[in-house]
């Protein structure tokens, strides 16, 4: 391989020195289309790899109104305060529409939005769950090799994207709220199945009795269930990002799974291949990306999808019509 240019070794050694604005500069690019950014940011990812991989990164997720913006701000301000970097990244493949939760969520994050040693990124602006997810997984990369030690990644979209996150994460986290019952049947089997932990939020106050009583009707329902790994059995507690209380706990928990699995080798594992699979992903995002920019193809599929949907053309002869578009 060919060594880095002058301006990937001075991005890559000014990121490794913790420069923000060169770090959202870099992130910047990793996001962009353009050819010739893009092998770039090839070159910066492999410049830095050896720089990476000595974070612990978990995964949030939780219903909406579940307090997820009010968790990763209090576990923030908790691990910044213990003298940790926090990175709190997002997956949203459908902040085309929104803008991106965190960019709201910030207002929410009044701690670690204005605390140094936090750094939060929405997720990219358009594209794909795979083109988004595949960006926020080098984004990753280079927040800990900025030096973040800890990176939250928030899932804000449903179904997919909760599968996307767990997979680009050691821990994954599904906050849950207080009232069992009905909460119980909406959250998805699953996400469930995919818990390294359940966290009962907003157990405080009125709501404390019930957030036990949901707590263990979550752990009753973990139990039903095979745990994701061998070396784990996901807990179920209860916590308060408004008050702080049990926050110092469950990220007690998230350590205590960190230790034992990296004890037990599967955390080189997973994260190996988790490496392979996000390989897979840009190039499937590559190959797949003249379906969407070229001019020709855009505006062919609609007849070759019309015809497919009445009957008049085989899906099979209207892949071939594409596939021979494409490689005009």
């Amino acid at each position: 391989m060919a060594a880095p240019s002058p301006d990937v070794e001075r991005l890559a050694r000014d990121i490794r020195s913790g420069e923000r604005t060169v770090l959202s500069r870099a992130i910047t690019l990793i996001e962009s289309k353009r050819a010739d950014h893009r092998r770039t940011a090839a070159a910066l990812t492999q410049a830095l790899l050896p720089a990476t991989g000595k974070a612990v990164r978990v995964g949030i997720t939780g219903a909406p109104g579940v307090g997820k913006s009010t968790m990763i701000d209090a576990l923030g301000h908790f691990l910044t305060g213990q003298g940790r970097k926090v990175a709190v990244l997002a997956v949203d493949p459908s902040s085309r529409r929104t803008g991106g939760s965190i960019l709201a969520d910030k207002t929410r994050m009044v701690r670690l939005g204005n605390d140094p040693n936090a750094y939060i990124r929405p997720s990219p602006s358009s594209g794909t769950l795979g083109g988004v997810a595949a960006k926020t997984r080098e984004t990753m990369l280079l927040c800990e090799a900025a030096g973040y030690d800890v990176i939250m990644v928030e899932t804000v979209g449903v179904g997919q994207s909760e599968i996307a996150v767990a997979d680009m994460t050691d821990f994954f986290l599904v906050l849950a709220l207080p009232g069992a019952g009905d909460e119980l049947q909406a959250l998805k089997k699953g996400v469930v199945e995919l818990a390294d932990m359940i966290a009962v939020n907003k157990a405080d106050g009125d709501n404390l009795a019930r957030a036990k009583l949901a707590a263990s009707q979550y752990g009753a329902a973990l139990h039903i269930l095979s745990p994701r790994s061998p070396n784990w059995s996901p807990p179920v507690v209860t916590c308060s990002a408004l008050t702080g209380d049990g926050i110092e706990a469950l990220w007690q928990h998230i350590l205590d799974h960190q230790n034992r699995l990296t004890a037990s080798g599967e955390l080189a594992v997973r994260r190996g291949e988790q490496q392979v699979k996000w390989m897979w992903t840009m190039l499937e995002e590559r190959l797949f990306e003249p379906l969407r920019t070229d001019r020709a193809v855009k505006a062919a599929l609609p007849r070759i999808e019309a015809d497919v949907a009445a009957g008049r053309l085989a899906p099979a002869t209207a892949a071939e019509q594409i596939a021979g578009m494409l490689g005009d």
